[in-house]
């Protein structure tokens, strides 16, 4: 069964930055696409970037410029870097390990995590 543990999330002054983790296990081989959703209560789980098995990337477009996905495949562990955070990025941030070895518009992922908590205060 594939894990996700997410790590990093903190409070943060608008402006800072902060990187994400997300390190996965349980299953045999390269992991496949990755991504990094958020969700603010009230509101639907929105994606914020995701990235394949080789490394291309996909980014929601208000998050572009902003954050920077990578992954380690040795390490199974895929980053989000966000730089220049703004209030309006306050959220519980989840990890997702997808099916397919490349991110599509609304791929199903097999795997969250369980969220980790990054806000940041004006």
């Amino acid at each position: 069964q594939v894990q996700l543990v997410e790590s990093g999330g903190d409070l943060v002054q608008a402006g800072g930055s902060l990187r994400l983790s997300c390190t996965a296990s349980g299953f045999i081989g390269s992991a496949p696409a990755m991504g990094w959703y958020r969700q603010v209560p009230g509101k639907e789980r929105e994606l914020v970037a995701a990235i394949s098995t080789l490394g291309t990337t996909y980014y929601a477009i208000s998050m572009k410029g902003r954050f920077t996905i990578t992954r380690d495949n040795a390490k199974n562990t895929v980053y989000l870097q966000m730089n220049s955070l703004k209030s309006d990025d306050t959220a519980v941030y989840y990890c997702a390990q997808y099916y397919s070895d490349y991110y599509y518009h609304e791929a199903p992922a097999r795997a969250w995590g369980q969220g980790t908590q990054v806000t940041v205060s004006s």
